[in-house]
């Protein structure tokens, strides 16, 4: 649709592929560029010896900043898994059966 980021899947083998226009990846890359920025920050911080607190605080920041990142590709994901799943011709069983393994890789606590 007009003036919507465009986000298309393929079934690739058991795997769903995204293919994102400028508009979707752009969003994604800038909250990376922040990230970057702020692991600098946190670097610089350690090589101060700044208060444990306040590098406790950068580092949540940063893990709350990449889970964001995580739950956006995860919404691609979903939608383009959807989609492929809706089609007439569509692989159904394998753009599920995809989409719950990104869940899962997603949910998971290393």
């Amino acid at each position: 649709m007009a003036g919507e980021d465009q986000i298309e899947g393929r079934v690739d083998g058991d795997k769903i592929l995204l293919t994102r226009d400028e508009a979707a990846k752009r969003p994604l890359v800038q909250r990376l560029n922040r990230i970057e920025g702020q692991v600098r920050g946190l670097r610089g911080m350690i090589e101060e010896d700044r208060y444990c607190l306040d590098e406790i605080q950068q580092i949540n920041a940063i893990t709350a900043a990449l889970r964001e990142v995580a739950l956006t590709i995860i919404g691609q994901h979903v939608a383009a898994g959807v989609r492929l799943a809706a089609r007439p011709d569509a692989p159904e069983e394998a753009a599920i059966d995809d989409v719950m393994r990104v869940l899962r890789a997603a949910m998971r606590r290393e």
